[in-house]
C-alpha cells in the first residue's frame, strides 16, 4: 500500500511542478485517452451493430420466407390422401431408374431402401422429391458419404399406411 502512495505523492509533486500549460496538454491527452478507450469499449461494437442490423434482418427475413415455403409444402404434402403401397412401389422404382446404375432399390414392407453410388446431389433431391411427391415416402434414416462429386450410401425412406 505504500508504494502506492508513494507513487500517488510523486505523481502529485510532478504536476504541481508543471507550468500551466504543460497541465493544460497532459490533461487534454488524458481526456483524449479517456475518449479514446470509451470509443473502442462501448461505442465503436454498438456502432458497427447498427450497421450491419439491416443485413442481418433481410437475412432472416429470407430464411423467414423459406421456412414458411417448406411449412405450406409440408401442409399441402400432409392434405393430400395416401397413396396404395403398390402404387407408392411403382413410383419409387420409376424414380431410381431414372437414376440408372447410380442407384437400387429394395423394398420391404413399409420400407424402402435406396442404395447409392456416385449419386449426385442434384439426383438425390430429384429422387426425394418425386418420393415425397408420387409415393408420400418419407425419410427416416440416411447414411450418405461425399465420395468426389457424389455421394454413396443408403436412404431409408417410409411407404405406405405407416405416415
Amino acid at each position: 500500500m505504500s508504494a502506492v502512495n508513494d507513487t500517488g505523492a510523486v505523481l502529485a509533486r510532478r504536476w504541481t511542478s508543471l507550468a500551466p500549460r504543460e497541465r493544460l496538454m497532459v490533461g487534454a491527452m488524458g481526456g483524449a485517452l479517456v475518449f479514446l478507450i470509451v470509443w473502442m469499449i462501448a461505442v465503436r461494437p454498438a456502432w458497427r451493430m447498427l450497421e450491419q442490423a439491416p443485413v442481418q434482418r433481410a437475412l432472416a427475413d429470407v430464411q423467414l420466407l423459406q421456412m414458411a415455403a417448406i411449412a405450406n409444402e409440408a401442409r399441402q404434402l400432409r392434405a393430400m390422401p395416401q397413396v396404395a403401397s403398390r402404387q407408392a412401389e411403382q413410383v419409387l422404382k420409376s424414380a431410381t431408374e431414372r437414376l440408372g446404375a447410380k442407384a437400387k432399390l429394395a423394398i420391404q414392407g413399409e420400407r424402402a431402401t435406396l442404395s447409392l453410388t456416385g449419386a449426385t446431389g442434384e439426383d438425390l433431391r430429384q429422387w426425394l422429391t418425386e418420393a415425397r411427391g408420387g409415393a408420400r415416402a418419407r425419410p427416416v434414416e440416411a447414411a450418405l458419404t461425399r465420395a468426389g462429386q457424389g455421394y454413396n450410401g443408403t436412404l431409408v425412406v417410409a411407404i405406405g399406411s405407416s405416415q
